[in-house]
């Protein structure tokens, strides 16, 4: 099978019902849409094939779990050259998300998660801070997030 796939209205039809729910049966996806059971089941597998879709995913509510505070810090490196050494041990937080590379100002922009701003004062002072790649941060609080949904499929 070739590594692409031409994507039409149907394919992405698909894609925005599995994006809400990666665990809607496919008979109601093709009544939603308007295909038969199988399309929506031989489009999907052709999609999954070439990489298009890569897995499926739960949605958790981190609060639930403990997590009530939600940070960005920008991370100013001492070196460009640092990055995969900073990277090699931001990987050992669990406190860490997402890291980004990212233009402008920051080497890295990195999400954290933790169950107080205390622990996030901790975190920043004894984790982050504490890497000798790592020149500076300015950290940002979110206070919340009012829009969380995955890229619209054009």
């Amino acid at each position: 099978m070739s590594d692409s796939i031409e994507i039409d209205s149907v394919d992405r039809k698909i894609i925005h019902h599995l994006q809400k729910d990666s665990r809607k049966p496919y008979q109601e996806i093709a009544k939603d849409i308007h295909v038969s059971p199988g399309t929506v089941h031989v489009r999907f597998n052709k999609m999954k094939a070439v990489g298009i879709v890569t897995g499926s995913s739960i949605k958790v509510d981190y609060e639930k779990l403990g997590l009530n505070v939600t940070a960005f810090v920008g991370v100013h490196l001492l070196s460009a050259g640092d990055c995969p050494k900073v990277l090699k041990k931001l990987e050992t937080f669990p406190e860490v998300t997402e890291v980004y590379y990212t233009t402008g100002s920051y080497g890295l922009f990195v999400k954290i998660m933790t169950t107080t701003t205390r622990e996030l004062h901790l975190f920043l002072i004894e984790k982050i801070q504490a890497i000798p790649e790592v020149q500076s941060t300015e950290t940002l609080i979110s206070l919340d997030n009012p829009i969380l949904r995955e890229p619209g499929i054009n």
